[in-house]
C-alpha cells in the first residue's frame, strides 16, 4: 500500500467517526452562514519576477516526520504575513501531519483577512463544509485522490460556497481529468504522494498545457530564490512551500520565528 493509500483509507474512518459526532446537516448549516470567503485566487499574483508565496504552516510530513511538532501556528502566520507572504496553508490532517482544524480556525480569528488554504485530503463535500465554517477560503483537492465524478462535484461545491479549490497534480492525465472537472486554479507537485519522490522537472512538463486564464501554483521541493524565478519563468502565478519555511525555524530548543521570517523575505525578494 502507497504512502498515499495508507493516508485515505484512514481518512475515509476518519469522516465515519466525525459525521456520527456532528451530522453533515449541522456542519452544512455552520458553513452557510458563515461570512463570506475571501478571494484566494485572486491573492495568487506574481511580485515581478518572482511568484506570489503560498507560506504553510506544517508541524510534520509522512517525507519528513517531525518538523516543529508545537510550533504555535498563530504567532508562525503573522511571521509569514508580515514578512510577506500573500496567502497561508494550514496543515490539518491530524495522523501524518500532525494538524488541526482547531489550527485553521484559530489563524482565521487571529488574521481575519489573510486568505486561508486548508491543506488536507478532502473526500466528501462533509469536509469542504467543514472548512468553509471553520474559516477556509480555498481547499486542496487531490486528482490522485478522487474518482473524476467527486473531483466535479466537490470543485463546484467549493465554488458555490465562494470557495477556491486548489486542484493539484502530478501528471498529464491528473491535469486533464481537472480541466476537464471545471478547475480554476491548478497546483502542480513535484512529489509523487505514491512514492514521496521529487521530480522537479514536473513543472516544466505540465505548464505549457495548462490553458490561458487558470492560475497555477507550483508546490514540493522549492528552496531558494533561484527556484521562485524558475518557476515565474515557467508562467507560475505562485508556488506553495512548507518545509523550507518550517525547516529554517526549527530548533532543538523551540521555534526561530524570526529566522523563518527571514526565509520568506530571502524567497519573495
Amino acid at each position: 500500500m502507497s504512502v498515499l493509500e495508507k493516508i485515505l483509507a484512514w481518512k475515509q474512518e476518519e469522516l465515519a467517526g466525525q459525521r456520527r459526532r456532528r451530522p453533515l446537516t449541522v456542519v452544512r448549516a455552520e458553513a452557510e452562514a458563515a461570512p463570506p470567503a475571501r478571494d484566494f485566487a485572486a491573492a495568487l499574483a506574481r511580485r515581478g519576477d518572482r511568484p506570489a508565496l503560498i507560506a504553510e504552516i506544517k508541524r510534520a510530513s509522512p517525507s519528513r516526520g517531525a518538523i516543529a511538532p508545537t510550533v504555535d501556528p498563530v504567532t508562525l502566520a503573522h511571521t509569514y504575513v508580515q514578512a510577506g507572504a500573500s496567502a497561508l496553508s494550514v496543515l490539518t490532517e491530524a495522523r501524518f501531519f500532525q494538524g488541526d482544524l482547531a489550527h485553521l480556525e484559530a489563524v482565521r480569528r487571529a488574521l481575519p483577512e489573510v486568505p486561508l488554504l486548508r491543506k488536507d485530503f478532502i473526500l466528501d463535500p462533509y469536509h469542504i463544509y467543514e472548512a468553509r465554517a471553520a474559516g477556509a477560503d480555498a481547499v486542496l483537492l487531490l486528482v490522485a485522490a478522487l474518482d473524476p465524478a467527486r473531483l466535479a462535484d466537490l470543485i463546484a461545491l467549493s465554488h458555490a460556497l465562494g470557495m477556491t479549490a486548489l486542484v493539484e497534480v502530478h501528471r498529464e492525465e491528473e491535469l486533464e481529468q481537472a480541466l476537464k472537472a471545471g478547475a480554476r486554479v491548478i497546483g502542480v507537485n513535484h512529489r509523487d504522494l505514491h512514492t514521496l519522490r521529487v521530480d522537479r522537472t514536473v513543472s516544466a512538463r505540465l505548464r505549457p498545457h495548462i490553458p490561458a486564464g487558470i492560475r497555477t501554483v507550483a508546490e514540493s521541493g522549492l528552496r531558494s530564490p533561484e527556484d521562485l524565478r524558475e518557476m515565474a519563468a515557467l508562467g507560475y502565478d505562485a508556488v506553495l512551500i512548507g518545509e523550507a519555511l518550517m525547516e529554517a525555524g526549527a530548533r532543538p530548543d523551540g521555534f526561530d520565528f524570526e529566522a523563518a521570517a527571514r526565509e520568506v523575505r530571502k524567497l519573495i525578494g
